[in-house]
């Protein structure tokens, strides 16, 4: 499908040409490339109202800065398709988070324009001062270096740790804070507090606005800078209720501004460039602007798929097993039953309520259910300090963010012995987020440590079944449960919840040829390989359910009777599922022809679930086509 950009647009090639308009083009520019991102994203999906309500500023940098040279850092990089389609991949937007296409974030090897790459939130402070300190170093200081950082990200310790540190280095930063309220779901916590007051205090947004027009009169040196200076902090600190928290850290405070108004950001940022040292831009955006249901519904438009433009219906995914749930939702209804039943049970997330169905538990049981924001780490330990008091906490973190707070779960809950519930999101390939989003590594990270059950449901029952395992009084270790984005399998998924023994696998079918070992919903793929391989070979297969405990007894029973063994995971297979059953061979003198299947050791870049499982050689018919290869011989001798 051809997408025709507006007559400015069609002309914008790269920054360069930007640059060629006049300041006044600039509002029908951002007209044309907010109705550009329309276009195609309500065709081919992807991350929406985030950078719709970019736009001005997008066409403001690129505009005034000189980019690539001058580094522009966006932070996450939901916000950053408009500087996609501004520097140079107009023509090949339509790709964008398709296989073997444009990836959805900033990516450094893709273009010398995305200057840092990003996935996960409120890195770009840290990444920007790297940059402004290493041009200092290197005695330039005419280079310009600018974070776009939004409020949802702001939450995080990370850009706190930044700010301290911006605030007491002279190289030349600028950070603008692209403030709309909104991370996915709304904001929460005392940093929403903190913004709205600055943002809606009227009488201090007037006596603002009138200092800078008297000081806008003067010539701008360094003395009416030091003036001007002086006055606004003495402004803020009479009208505000609290003093400025980035001043105090000593970054310069500039704003509230409309982050909407094109030709007032560029004269704004015009401005700032020649002020020396950190600055923070404040500006205030609507996340969806210019499409009235997204400005609306902003959780909802953060990534609404496919829709259409004009009406703004939402197209519906069919799926093969059109009944079952998503994993997500079958843990945000599940965690409501079992609630009623343990009064104990708590459920935390950073920020994701609605990406990991807590928003159920939420809505129902506000007082036991908690969105923190952005803040992993502190997730985890809020999590293990509750477990001190005999809460029961089901923490539910996307596995990739749960990176993050690795220390935490080491020191705060394992070495505590803690029974806090670490619920893994996403986990395995997640499709079109790419390598960023991933949840590659959970397996080796987690069965590590010491203290930890380390568990994977094949189907919705057992997810239940684990859940309910987990939060009963005899389970007093910490319990990991990861389950992987999107459908599940089975539609009749509300069963009576019963107790797993720690540690133990079931066999699902018994076999004589080779014996398939899964961890988890790969266990699927073998089920169905195992239906299109029929008569021709014998193949056992075993759902192993932990990975740590693992079960020694199947483990045994297969040493003892297979000769050929394929293990089956949605992680890397570097220290993972089928890393621990060789390991468990080695130490017991069992030597079959192991074969692993998993995420192989490189990164996997974006594409939908089903082709990235093709890709790494884990789906059915790579099932079907390894378990051919291994016993092909003794199929020709058995015929």
């Amino acid at each position: 499908m051809k997408f025709t950009p507006g007559p400015l647009l069609a002309e914008i090639n790269n920054p360069s040409d930007l640059k060629k308009l006049q300041k006044h083009e600039l509002v029908q520019l951002s007209q044309e490339l907010r109705q550009y991102i329309i276009d195609i994203v309500s065709v081919n999906g992807g991350h929406f109202s985030a950078s719709l309500g970019v736009v001005e500023l997008t066409v403001a940098l690129h505009y005034v800065m000189n980019t690539p040279e001058d580094q522009l850092v966006w932070d996450v990089g939901h916000q950053a398709y408009g500087h996609k389609i501004l520097t140079g991949r107009k023509d090949n937007f339509h790709t964008n988070r398709k296989y073997g296409g444009l990836s959805g974030f900033p990516k450094r090897s893709e273009s010398e324009y995305d200057t840092f790459g990003v996935g996960h939130s409120s890195t770009s402070i840290s990444a920007a001062l790297g940059m402004a300190i290493a041009s200092r170093l290197n005695g330039d200081t005419k280079k310009q270096h600018v974070a776009v950082i939004g409020d949802g990200a702001m939450t995080a310790g990370l850009p706190f740790e930044a700010l301290q540190h911006a605030g007491v280095d002279n190289s030349n930063l600028l950070i603008i804070l692209n403030d709309n309220n909104m991370s996915i779901d709304p904001n929460v916590g005392g940093l929403r507090e903190y913004l709205t007051d600055i943002t809606t205090s009227k009488t201090y947004n007037k006596m603002r606005d009138d200092v800078w027009k008297i000081m806008g009169k003067l010539p701008f040196g360094e003395t009416q800078q030091k003036l001007a200076s002086k006055v606004d902090s003495a402004v803020k600190g009479i009208i505000s209720k609290s003093s400025n928290l980035f001043e105090s850290l000593g970054v310069r405070y500039f704003g509230p501004v409309d982050g909407h108004n094109v030709t007032a950001l560029v004269d704004m940022i015009e401005g700032l460039n020649e002020i020396q040292g950190p600055k923070l831009l404040h500006i205030i955006t609507k996340k969806g602007k210019g499409y009235d249901i997204a400005e609306v519904d902003q959780t909802t438009w953060h990534a609404p798929g496919l829709f259409d433009k004009v009406t703004g219906e939402r197209k519906k995914v069919v799926f093969d097993t059109l009944q079952a749930p998503k994993y997500q939702d079958v843990f945000g209804k599940t965690i409501i039953e079992l609630a009623i039943k343990n009064k104990d049970i708590m459920g935390i997330t950073p920020a994701m309520p609605s990406g990991c169905s807590l928003k159920y538990m939420m809505a129902e049981m506000p007082d036991r259910a908690i969105d923190v924001g952005i803040c992993e780490q502190h997730s985890v330990t809020l999590s293990a300090g509750l477990a001190t008091q005999g809460k029961r906490v089901f923490c539910n973190i996307y596995s990739s963010f749960m990176q993050r707070a690795y220390d935490q779960v080491v020191h705060d809950v394992a070495i505590q012995k803690l029974p806090v519930v670490l619920c893994l999101d996403r986990a395995g390939l997640v499709g079109d987020d790419g390598p960023t989003h991933h949840g590659a590594y959970d397996i080796p990270y987690m069965r590590c440590i010491p203290n930890m059950v380390v568990t994977a449901p094949m189907n919705e029952h057992e997810l239940r079944n684990l859940m309910f395992t987990s939060q009963l009084p005899e389970q007093d270790m910490p319990f990991t449960i990861r389950y992987p984005r999107g459908q599940g399998v089975l539609p009749n998924w509300e069963n009576e919840m019963e107790k797993i023994e720690i540690g133990k696998g079931r066999k699902l079918k018994e076999g004589s040829d080779i014996a398939i070992l899964s961890f988890g919903h790969p266990g699927n793929f073998v089920t169905d390989a195992i239906e299109e391989l029929g008569n021709d070979v014998s193949v056992a297969h075993y759902d192993m359910r932990f990975v740590k405990p693992l079960d020694e007894d199947i483990l045994n029973e297969v040493g003892q009777k297979h000769t050929k063994v394929i293990t089956i995971e949605d992680g890397t297979i570097v220290g993972g599922f089928g890393s621990a059953c060789l390991e468990f061979f080695a130490a017991n003198k069992y030597t079959p022809n192991v074969e692993m299947l998993g995420i192989p050791d490189r990164l996997v870049e974006h594409g939908k679930q089903p082709e990235l499982w093709n890709e790494c050689g884990y789906d059915k018919n790579a099932i079907v086509a390894k378990v051919r290869e291994m016993v092909g011989a003794d199929i020709m001798e058995k015929v």
